[in-house]
């Protein structure tokens, strides 16, 4: 494997989480439980299909068959998206929503910030950019799961559950295979064991201020950096690609 082979790789799992977060989230404009958390969620959306539009731009730039951020997005089969399982995963109830969010704005964050030091000036430029979004994600979503860990009996039970349904899933946002450890060696990305360790310490402070248990089993699920995803991808991808799919090179 090249480097350019391992960075189009590892740019296009960066893309893929944004982007398919991103399609989950615009399925609640116009559906939050308040108009403030409406309007958050529906520019959280925004901010994260930003990121997945700068990450998708450059992976093309990398591949041999997509040129376009669009093409990218719209015209891959499922087994092509390398995003985690955890940002596929349905918005299901509020809790849902904002425990999966949280779960992967502790990860990001730290990443995103190790990334503005990477050696690719690309991918350095586009992790300063995101950052800047990302903090405000991470607060959005930390201060919701104490507001509902440590608020009626009933958000409390609800965010537990939530917590012990999505937990087995974030261990995949730590994968690591060959393309990674060659842009370690590199010192294009960085060693997750650092980044592991803060978002540990973030899960571990955010949780305890909310009143809520880490889940006592070991159940990891994993398989979208290989391409094998749940159930609920296809879903997915038949409503976000169903215009360029019906209407064939369509540009805004």
């Amino acid at each position: 494997m090249t480097t350019k082979e391992a960075l189009y790789k590892y740019v296009l799992r960066l893309g893929d989480d944004s982007l398919i977060l991103g399609q989950r989230l615009s399925e609640l404009c116009g559906h939050g439980p308040i108009l403030e958390e409406d309007i958050a969620t529906t520019n959280i959306s925004l901010d994260l299909i930003g990121q997945a539009t700068l990450f998708l731009e450059y992976a093309g730039s990398l591949s041999n068959e997509f040129k376009t951020n669009d093409e990218l997005a719209f015209l891959r089969l499922e087994k092509d998206y390398l995003n985690v399982l955890l940002v596929e995963q349905p918005n299901g109830h509020f809790g849902d929503t904002i425990m999966r969010q949280f779960l992967f704005d502790a990860f990001r964050l730290p990443l995103l910030t190790k990334l503005q030091d990477s050696k690719d000036n690309t991918l350095s430029s586009i992790a300063e950019k995101a950052l800047k979004e990302t903090k405000y994600h991470l607060r959005h979503s930390s201060e919701w799961v104490v507001r509902l860990g440590d608020g009626t009996e009933e958000s409390h039970h609800k965010i537990q559950e939530s917590l012990n349904t999505l937990y087995r899933y974030s261990h995949e946002l730590f994968f690591v295979d060959e393309a990674d450890v060659l842009l370690q060696q590199e010192a294009i990305i960085p060693e997750l064991d650092d980044i592991k360790s803060q978002w540990s310490q973030t899960i571990k402070d955010v949780l305890e201020m909310a009143t809520l248990s880490l889940p006592t089993n070991n159940w990891k699920f994993e398989g979208g950096r290989m391409g094998r995803h749940s159930e609920h991808m296809g879903y997915l991808l038949a409503e976000m690609q169903y215009m360029q799919r019906t209407y064939p090179n369509m540009e805004w």
